[in-house]
């Protein structure tokens, strides 16, 4: 019997309690999730590097594989998602809703990407009542003031911070 696989792709900068919302539940739709950390290099000011987002996904995913049952890859991509996605085995793309605004933009995406690869399938999971409010970049934002981000990332992010 073949795994279903699902592509979680985004810049995870930083990794947000509403990341692991969405990692969490799509673990209830697939065998094995890869986890895609883009490559940007026109994106700026990164809280971390992209190696600090993989090694903090190292960390924080295998007790939620442990957990659910799901297998996990991370991979870096850049360039077009849709090749990424199936570079990596996936019949499913998975996305993440907050509000009406990243279902607008998401829908764009969704058509361009069906034209490029009617073979892959995006599912969106609308964030839980509870992170619903969480933005990474509004995250990023409030670190670079020195706010308080702790409401907002898991605790490997917090200490990831600390040591930089």
């Amino acid at each position: 019997m073949s795994s279903l696989v699902g592509f979680y792709p985004g810049s995870f900068d930083p990794l947000t309690n509403g990341h692991l919302d969405v990692i969490e539940r799509a673990c209830k739709l697939v065998d094995t999730l890869v986890v895609a950390v883009g490559v940007s290099a026109t994106k700026k000011n990164p809280l971390f590097t992209h190696q600090d987002r993989v090694a903090i996904l190292e960390q924080v995913l295998p007790a939620i594989g442990k957990r659910t049952n799901t297998e996990f890859r991370i991979v870096d991509f850049s360039g077009l998602m849709v090749n990424a996605a199936r570079d990596n085995g996936a019949k499913l793309i998975i996305r993440g809703l907050r509000d009406t605004t990243d279902y607008n933009y998401e829908m764009q995406m969704v058509g361009m990407n069906a034209q490029m690869a009617p073979d892959l399938q995006t599912v969106f999971l609308p964030s839980s009542p509870p992170v619903r409010h969480i933005s990474a970049t509004l995250v990023r934002q409030i670190a670079e003031m020195g706010g308080d981000i702790s409401a907002f990332v898991p605790q490997i992010v917090l200490k990831a911070l600390q040591s930089k």
